[in-house]
């Protein structure tokens, strides 16, 4: 019988498609593509979504006579053809099996193909912005290839800064527990669990208290035929100021194909409650799917962390 905080104690799960305050249209995906290094490609690809701009950037200006789509122009605003620039907006998202072909026509005449295509992963993102370099020795593209490179180390780098922290951190250690079912190894009691059911999807909430920490775990069953079911980043802030708080977060598989169940446990320090001057406060952990949608959130009221 799961215990119960008094009536003052409110949990919530909303389940929305709200979208991330810094979701796919504000944050910038720039990707550097060096023509000469796909010599074998007739048609170098592009990813693109439904009413979600794309832009080319080349290293000369473009001819607007001689730059178009090759059908399927009713299935796009017109295209804009300015200096370097080539934007390109579909009217809405292309069908898995769907491309389009797009010639561009440089002053000099050269002759580039490209090939529509809608992302091939449905957690990944549509092009925003593509810089197109002939020659991958050309010092624009050496600085493009160069911030390229320096990004994706950096990231590595953050990934295994966080692969190293989770080793030691005994928070990651009590999710995985709450992961694998063996939660009466933790210090955590339940104290309240429900159900909620969106397009697709199935789950199952528990909410628990502990000693100095608080915990949620969310059981995720793919009712979709078809369609994997991808969380891809929590945060946890203050519910005041939005100010960023520290959350340990355990996935029992990385997506759910169709049909798949799986776990998700976040378990919050006491000391994430405490604000400036340390008051405890309310806190809202916020999950995120893989295109920056806001899947939900709950409220975790700072009497779930036990002295």
């Amino acid at each position: 019988m799961p215990r119960t905080l008094p009536g003052w104690f409110v949990a919530l799960l909303v389940l929305a498609a709200a979208p991330a305050l810094a979701g796919p249209r504000e944050k910038a995906q720039v990707r550097t593509l060096v023509l000469s290094e796909h010599p074998d490609d007739a048609a170098h690809r592009l990813y693109v979504a439904g009413q979600i701009v794309t832009v080319l950037r080349f290293e000369q200006p473009c001819d607007p006579l001689k730059t178009r789509l090759l059908g399927w122009e009713g299935r796009f605003e017109p295209l804009v053809v300015e200096g370097k620039r080539v934007v390109i907006e579909p009217l809405r998202a292309l069908a898995a099996d769907e491309s389009v072909s797009l010639l561009v026509t440089l002053a000099d005449g050269t002759e580039l193909s490209f090939l529509l295509r809608p992302p091939e992963e449905e957690w990944s993102r549509a092009d925003q912005q593509v810089d197109v370099f002939k020659d991958r020795e050309s010092y624009a593209a050496l600085v493009s290839v160069l911030a390229r490179t320096l990004k994706a180390k950096n990231a590595l780098e953050e990934e295994n800064a966080r692969l190293r922290e989770e080793e030691t951190s005994a928070d990651h250690a009590l999710a995985a527990l709450l992961v694998s079912g063996a939660e009466a190894q933790t210090p955590f009691r339940l104290i309240k669990s429900w159900e909620a059911v969106e397009a697709g999807s199935k789950l199952s909430l528990k909410l628990y208290s502990g000693k100095g920490k608080a915990a949620v775990s969310i059981a995720v069953r793919n009712q979709s035929e078809d369609r994997p079911w991808r969380t891809v980043r929590a945060k946890l802030s203050s519910l005041k100021n939005q100010e960023p708080r520290t959350v340990a977060v355990r996935s029992e598989h990385a997506l759910l194909t169709a049909g798949q169940s799986g776990t998700f446990a976040f378990v919050v320090d006491r000391s994430a409650f405490l604000d400036a001057k340390g008051h405890l406060e309310t806190l809202v952990l916020e999950i995120y799917r893989y295109d920056d949608l806001r899947q939900g959130y709950v409220v975790l009221d700072p009497r779930l962390v036990r002295e």
